[in-house]
């Protein structure tokens, strides 16, 4: 299967590093024109220049970032909600601001982009509307509760949008990744075991906080983002509406 998506745009927001990056790249390698999209001018400059793609600086986690972005992007034909941030800390603990905040980046930045953008790929009859949740939506982890909780949400989301766009030849879907070998990730995985290198730290990892895995390593940001150029392309028209695992077997349920 021949993925071309020459002639469209997409925006990949939160794509300076790990899963939007390797998204980035893929799109483009498929022939689309890229937007690239992170809070640091210089990081985003770099990745555009080293992908021949154009890049914006804003924080999509506000209502100021997204219009920038609008503004200076009026149109896409594929969205790909992939900004968000996670970190460990203990349900009871966590004040009011960091809900607000993780909720702000993770959920509101794809309801703002996706409200701008999906009525008009609904007039041109195209279009494509990617939430990159998490195995986390729907096995929350108990060291970050609101993590998992604002990957549940895009879910909903996902799956409501997809119903509201019904027939129009504009799909929206999630795509779940499993534990995935991001920079963040790699960072926290180390600093669980600070003594090991990190081949040692993946490997403990693995057997003891993800023991379901059946490949047992972390999932390369590569092999996720070939699932979302595949639900950004004209091939996966009939996938809307669903709930799409990345997830290394490490959900143990069945469905989704």
């Amino acid at each position: 299967m021949q993925v071309n998506l020459t002639g469209r745009t997409a925006l990949v927001t939160g794509s300076t590093a790990g899963i939007g990056a390797a998204t980035a790249a893929a799109l483009a390698a498929a022939g689309a024109d890229v937007v690239v999209n992170g809070r640091n001018a210089d990081t985003v400059a770099e990745v555009a220049n080293r992908l021949g793609v154009r890049g914006i600086a804003a924080d999509v986690g506000t209502a100021e970032g997204v219009a920038e972005i609008v503004a200076r992007v009026p149109d896409v034909d594929v969205l790909v909600n992939n900004a968000g941030y996670f970190g460990a800390m203990p349900v009871f603990d966590i004040p009011d601001e960091e809900w607000r905040r993780i909720y702000e980046v993770n959920v509101l930045s794809g309801v703002r982009l996706a409200r701008h953008y999906a009525p008009r790929m609904v007039r041109r009859g195209w279009g494509r509307v990617i939430f990159v949740s998490s195995e986390s939506a729907i096995q929350n982890p108990t060291e970050m509760v609101h993590y998992g909780m604002t990957k549940t949400a895009q879910l909903a989301l996902s799956r409501g949008m997809a119903q509201e766009v019904a027939g129009t030849g504009v799909t929206v879907n999630s795509v779940l990744p499993g534990p995935t070998l991001t920079e963040g990730v790699r960072e926290f995985v180390q600093s669980l075991y600070p003594d090991l290198d990190f081949a040692g730290a993946e490997k403990q990892f693995m057997t003891h906080n993800r023991p379901t895995s059946l490949l047992g390593r972390l999932i390369r940001p590569d092999e996720v983002a070939n699932l979302i150029t595949y639900v950004a392309s004209e091939q996966s028209a009939a996938t809307t509406g669903g709930a799409l695992r990345v997830d290394g077997g490490v959900v143990t349920a069945i469905i989704p």
